[in-house]
């Protein structure tokens, strides 16, 4: 049910949007318009109530339950593990953003004058604040309740079931369905906004270095190329496609990373990501529950509502990834492992990435910020040709994002699939093939409709609902933990008592 339920409506939006993109594109820019002017405190509020209440798990009397049975082990390494939650996490958005959005905080900050001093502080603030701690504790919710509920309870691995502490049997109702049917959607729409800007950044290097048009066709057919090899990778499977992508991708990633730090102002880069992570922690509450009621400036709902509208809409993806791989640790170790670890990776390449840029631009004369006023997909090229080797750099960057994209969208087919199929762990070729087309299809008519700004209004259109349903997981995952921890009181009160009696019998 929940499979043609949530086939029948995206086909309707795939068909609206073939056969009417303009009109699409219209209506998307309408509910952006609604969703941010009447419910943008309400992401504020949901997303830093979840970062606050995974943190607080982490410390809590509950840190130690295992996610499994309590001799469990972790089925995969450390190492394995980080590269295949974090290729699934966002790696297609940093290689996007990774110097287009510091510049654009240059050119527009958020408060204050444009293109300061004070600016490119506050830009690189800003994007840490985007990719660090909020959207991982949004996925580490999801990741935890699953991970819980399927290991620890034998639950099925599905969104509705960890509701099963307040809704009791109805998780097999229309209730539990319409819950399930939601988190489909919003992955769907998710996932085809990270791949929709894939083909954008890939477009845009393909032209740069090679001379390729970029343009929305042009764009469609990365997407099309891409997603065959996308099909090969599902069939193939977890352990061996996803698992050798994800390692390749870290590798990749690890490599261009460190080149690009050798070879630009390797300490300036120091030094902006270290006072940057200072003013990250000192301003996080602030920049946490940030709104303009008294300006009225958009910049908030471009920028900060957006980013928690996409990590909404990924949260039942990236977290039924990450509980699927977690089976065997404790509740910290998912925590700390899944909050800390992509975040810090996130905070090293925006300040090496966007501390590039900046340089570049204030103090040595390059064109990155009219790079990314003409093309943000062009602004990454721009900044790596500025550097010994730069050519071959920019080829590095396109093969990372064609295997970002690649892992992105192979889990993706693998969660959809699990989550259609009535939480079946090992989802058939098929299912897994079908959803790679559908969601290929997503972003072929959100390219038609609109570009960029259609991928972000399918964001944070979706989102919403989804959010209730967040806040309702933290709710029946802190009831179940409480029972689980009465349980083992009265438990271990109940062996005491038996003790007593056995050394009392044998007094006697």
């Amino acid at each position: 049910m929940v499979f043609v339920i949530s086939l029948i409506i995206i086909m309707f939006f795939v068909l609206w949007g073939l056969f009417a993109p303009e009109h699409l594109g219209a209506v998307t820019g309408q509910a952006l318009s609604f969703a941010t002017n009447k419910f943008g405190w309400f992401y504020l509020i949901a997303a830093f109530i979840i970062l606050v209440y995974t943190l607080y798990l982490a410390f809590s009397k509950y840190a130690n339950i295992r996610l499994g049975d309590e001799d469990d082990e972790p089925e995969y390494s450390n190492v394995s593990w980080f590269a295949m939650l974090f290729s699934a996490g966002m790696g297609i958005g940093l290689v996007f953003w990774g110097v287009a959005e510091p510049i654009s905080h240059y050119m527009v900050p958020p408060e204050g004058d444009p293109m300061t001093v004070e600016a490119a502080r506050t830009a690189l603030r800003y994007s840490f604040f985007h990719w660090g701690l909020h959207p991982w504790g949004i996925y580490t919710l999801v990741a935890l309740g699953l991970a819980y509920f399927m290991f620890r309870k034998g639950y099925k691995g599905l969104i509705s079931w960890t509701f099963y502490p307040l809704l009791g049997d109805r998780v097999n109702g229309p209730i539990g369905k319409a819950i399930d049917v939601l988190a489909v959607i919003a992955t769907a729409f998710g996932v085809a906004t990270s791949l929709g800007l894939g083909a954008m950044q890939v477009n845009g290097g393909l032209s740069h270095v090679f001379g390729l048009p970029n343009s929305v066709l042009m764009q469609i057919i990365i997407i099309i190329v891409l997603s065959i090899l996308v099909s090969i990778s599902a069939i193939s499977g977890l352990d061996k496609g996803m698992k050798l992508l994800s390692n390749t991708n870290l590798i990749i990633a690890a490599g261009l990373l460190i080149i690009t730090l050798l070879l630009g102002p390797t300490f300036f880069i120091f030094d902006t990501f270290t006072t940057t992570l200072g003013a990250y922690f000192q301003n996080i509450i602030q920049m946490s529950l940030r709104l303009t009621p008294f300006t009225e400036d958009s910049w908030v709902a471009n920028w900060t509502l957006f980013y928690w509208a996409w990590w909404i809409t990924w949260a039942p993806f990236v977290g039924s990834f990450i509980a699927r791989v977690s089976k065997g640790r404790t509740i910290k170790e998912l925590v700390l492992g899944t909050l800390l670890l992509p975040s810090g990776f996130s905070f090293i390449w925006f300040a090496t990435f966007g501390s590039t840029a900046l340089h570049l631009d204030m103090f040595q004369g390059m064109p990155i910020v009219e790079a990314v006023k003409t093309d943000l997909t062009s602004a990454l090229f721009i900044t790596l040709e500025s550097l010994p080797a730069g050519t071959l750099l920019a080829v590095l960057a396109i093969m990372l994002v064609v295997t970002f994209f690649i892992t992105s969208a192979d889990s993706a087919t693998f969660v959809l699939g699990m989550m259609s199929t009535d939480g079946n762990q090992n989802p058939g070729k098929a299912v897994k093939l079908a959803w790679a087309m559908f969601t290929a299809l997503i972003a072929v008519v959100l390219l038609m409709s609109g570009g960029l700004n259609s991928l972000q209004s399918a964001s944070i259109m979706t989102a919403l609902p989804f959010t209730f349903v967040l806040l309702g997981m933290v709710v029946s995952l802190n009831r179940a933990l409480k029972a689980e921890d009465r349980e083992r009181r009265q438990l271990e009160k109940l062996k005491r008592k038996q003790l007593e009696q056995l050394l009392r019998a044998s007094q006697s």
